[in-house]
C-alpha cells in the first residue's frame, strides 16, 4: 500500500539558491511525522514545495498515489492538504469567523460541522468569533491559523513552527490539541524547532541539514541519538 504522502528526491530553488537538494520523505495514513533542523535547513521550504507555494524544480511529490508536483497550490488544498504557515499569517483586519471561513473557500459542501469542531478544539476562538484577528495574542493567532487550515477538511495537515513566539502554557495546550487532531484521523507533517515537543508527539522524524535529509528514524531513536541530543535537544 502506498504512503499517503510520498516525496521523492525533490530539489527546490529560490533564484540561484538551491534550498532543497534531493529531499525524500513519506507520511503514512494517520501518522505524525516531524522535520527538525536548524534555521535555513530547508524545513519550511519542504512544506512550501509540498503545497505548491514554492514548486520543486526536480523530483516528484505524490499524494494518495497521484502526482501533485506541478499542480497549483489551490488545487492541492482541494485535494486534501492544508498548511498552517510559519508566522501564522492571519488576516489581521478580518474577524476570527471571517478567517475561518477563508479556510473553507475551496469547499462546495456545508462546513458548519467543521466550524463547530474547530470551536470545540479551540474554545477561545468561539469566545472571540467577532474579534479582529490582529488584536489577538500570538497564541490565539496560532490557534486561528490551525483552525483555518482545518476548515479545509484536510487528510494531511502541515504545521510550520506552531510553538514559535508563544507562551509556554499555550504551547502545551496547542500540542495537546494537535494530538487530538491526529487522533481524529488527520495525518500531520510537523516542522518544529522545539525538537523535544516534536519528537514527543511524532512516530518518525527526519533531520534536515543544508537542504538534505541527514537522518531519518523513529522519533525515539532520534531522541537517543547523541548527535541529535547535542544539536537539537540541548543535551
Amino acid at each position: 500500500m502506498s504512503p499517503l504522502l510520498e516525496v521523492q528526491d525533490i530539489y527546490t530553488r529560490y533564484g540561484n539558491i538551491e534550498a532543497l537538494r534531493g529531499v525524500s520523505l513519506t507520511v503514512e495514513e494517520g501518522e505524525v511525522v516531524t522535520l527538525i533542523g536548524s534555521n535555513g535547513a530547508g524545513k519550511s521550504t519542504t512544506l512550501r514545495s509540498i503545497t505548491g507555494l514554492t514548486p520543486a524544480s526536480r523530483g516528484t511529490i505524490r499524494f494518495e498515489d497521484e502526482e501533485i508536483t506541478r499542480i497549483a497550490a489551490q488545487e492541492i488544498v482541494g485535494r486534501g492538504i492544508a498548511l498552517s504557515p510559519e508566522g501564522r499569517h492571519c488576516f489581521s483586519r478580518m474577524t476570527v469567523r471571517e478567517n475561518l471561513d477563508m479556510g473553507a473557500y475551496r469547499r462546495r459542501d456545508n462546513s458548519s460541522e467543521d466550524l463547530e469542531r474547530v470551536f470545540t478544539l479551540f474554545p477561545r476562538l468561539q469566545e472571540r468569533e467577532n474579534q479582529k484577528a490582529g488584536t489577538m495574542s500570538g497564541g490565539e493567532q496560532q490557534m486561528l491559523a490551525i483552525g483555518r487550515a482545518l476548515m479545509a477538511k484536510p487528510r494531511l495537515l502541515l504545521l510550520d513552527e506552531p510553538s514559535m513566539g508563544i507562551a509556554p502554557i499555550l504551547v502545551q495546550r496547542i500540542y495537546e490539541t494537535i494530538g487530538e487532531i491526529n487522533r481524529s484521523g488527520v495525518a500531520i507533517l510537523l516542522v518544529e524547532q522545539n525538537a523535544n515537543y516534536a519528537l514527543d508527539i511524532s512516530s518518525r522524524g527526519y533531520v534536515l541539514e543544508t537542504g538534505r535529509v541527514a537522518l531519518a528514524n523513529a522519533s525515539s531513536a532520534l531522541r537517543d541519538d547523541p548527535n541529535v541530543q547535542k544539536a537539537y535537544l540541548g543535551a
